[in-house]
């Protein structure tokens, strides 16, 4: 794939300012849509858009395929007559800054059943005629995910192991029943993925017509409590008990002393491979209807991944096992054809990561807070990239630029100072600067680091299992005077040419209207 020299913001849509507690796909985005057009940017980053478990964390979905419902718009639902005004308003007392997770779904959850009751009794053809073409065409995911979500609903939100036997281990008579007697159940989940896709796929044409593209990501393993596993349980490395057998995370090093211990199951790759890869290739597809680019999680893993038995207090006392590799790739490439992917290729690699990435030309990812503890010959140093690279700043693991110069040993700091040739007073943009002006074909920050906030504002912090992903970005925070500093910067450091040089092709939109 080759990508065209770009920049871009990583912010999750949960992040966006509004007053219904959690960012969502309502008038805000689009303005931030109009932000991004008018700062030159050609690149929103988001995380996983899936449905959140345990700890919030788009990392650990109930699906890979479904959407995470709390970002519908109330707004758009009364635009639609899913909602009346007196639905919304008044609105409960949200905090400005985060999101109160707990109280935003308590809240939201009452409006979806209004609006689905509206749903049923509603006279509009078209919405329905919509409706039932969406079941249909997603039927491949879809009834079993409805049918997982009304199950759990049904029994107090348990994880799918702990379902009486004839559930969990799918007998179809016991299905067949339980599908029957709550009907309306499953038809609810099925109408809240409808809203969620509907009003996602009008915000993402708005965000392509302005000359934007979407990054989104696909994490290598799914939560272990989702109906990816339940579904479809000879896919994953599981005993006779349908408990895992082994469970994904990292090795021990310098970062974190006793490794990390995600807990995920992991894939039974002959299963896949005898499949042709059917389950990835699929999944591959859907998240590139609702995306334009896929940043694939720990890309490492499909070259050789750690295993941990399951139990273990740590990550340790684990092993590494070849996953998958080229024939992965291969497979995916003869199906889709060139694949527009970022491969997330952090941590310790191994030659054969790096031929891998190299082989099918996936641009690999550059943290600039990663430079400073060595020397000059320091690979995430600007003047060691290639152009096949995207450059961050930093991510959404990571301290925000401002929070790690105040955090960082001394010695780095000082380092920073000299290679930078700064102070430090604006020590984000300072940041910012420096991988614009890279060679690295993409060049992306998180909105926290265009704000020069400190690690109040951090996404997430690994290892740290709640309390993550909460920050929001306040009300009245893109100014004009913030688009032409961003807008500069992409003028300054041909990062937005490609754009110039399309509108001139173009007939003239009115890109301030909608």
């Amino acid at each position: 794939m080759n990508f065209q020299r770009s920049s871009g913001i990583l912010l999750h849509p949960t992040s966006l300012p509004g007053p219904y507690g959690i960012g969502d796909f309502g008038p805000e985005a689009y303005r931030w849509v109009d932000f991004l057009f008018q700062s030159g940017i050609g690149l929103w980053q988001i995380l996983p858009l899936g449905p959140t478990g345990y700890g919030d964390s788009p990392y650990q979905s109930f699906s890979a395929f479904a959407g995470n419902v709390y970002l519908i718009s109330p707004e758009l639902l009364v635009r639609d007559g899913l909602l009346k005004k007196e639905d919304i308003s008044p609105t409960p007392h949200f905090p400005k800054n985060k999101v109160d997770f707990p109280k935003v779904k308590r809240w939201k959850n009452i409006l979806f059943q209004i609006a689905f009751t509206n749903f049923l009794h509603s006279k509009n053809i078209q919405l329905k005629d919509e409706f039932t073409k969406y079941c249909r065409k997603q039927r491949y995911w879809l009834d079993d995910y409805a049918l997982y979500m009304a199950i759990k609903c049904f029994y107090q939100e348990q994880a799918w192991n702990h379902w009486p036997d004839s559930l969990r281990f799918r007998t179809p008579t016991a299905l067949r029943k339980f599908a029957q007697e709550n009907h309306k159940s499953c038809l609810f989940h099925q109408f809240l993925q409808f809203l969620f896709y509907r009003q996602w796929q009008n915000l993402k044409k708005y965000v392509n017509k302005k000359q934007v593209k979407i990054i989104g990501d696909i994490p290598i393993f799914v939560a272990f409590d989702s109906a990816d596993v339940w579904s479809l349980p000879e896919l994953y490395d599981l005993n006779e008990h349908l408990e895992p057998r082994v469970v994904a995370g990292v090795p021990p090093d310098y970062f974190s002393p006793n490794g990390q211990l995600w807990g995920n199951p992991h894939f039974r790759w002959d299963f896949h491979k005898r499949g042709n890869y059917e389950w990835w290739i699929k999944r591959i597809q859907h998240t590139l209807s609702m995306v334009d680019i896929l940043r694939l999680d720990h890309f490492r893993g499909f070259a050789g991944y750690w295993e941990v038995p399951a139990g273990k207090p740590t990550a340790e006392r684990g092993r590494w096992v070849e996953g998958p590799g080229m024939d992965f790739f291969n497979s995916v490439t003869k199906v889709l054809g060139d694949v527009p992917l970022i491969a997330e290729d952090l941590g310790v690699i191994s030659p054969d990561v790096k031929e891998m990435r190299e082989i099918f030309g996936f641009p690999g990812m550059k943290i600039f807070q990663f430079a400073f503890s060595t020397d000059a010959t320091d690979p995430f140093l600007p003047h060691n990239y290639p152009v096949n690279c995207v450059a961050y700043t930093g991510t959404h693991d990571n301290e925000t630029a401002r929070g790690w110069f105040e955090h960082a040993p001394e010695k780095e700091r000082q380092f920073c100072l000299r290679y930078l040739n700064s102070n430090g007073r604006h020590i984000a943009w300072d940041f910012i600067r420096e991988i614009w002006s890279s060679v690295a074909v993409f060049a992306i920050a998180p909105m926290q680091d265009f704000l020069e906030l400190g690690n109040s504002a951090r996404m997430n912090y690994p290892g740290r299992p709640t309390g993550n992903w909460n920050w929001r970005m306040m009300q009245n925070t893109l100014t004009e005077e913030l688009a032409k500093k961003i807008s500069e910067i992409n003028i300054l450091y041909r990062r937005n040419q490609s754009r110039k040089e399309k509108e001139k092709s173009l007939p003239r939109l009115k890109y301030h209207k909608r």
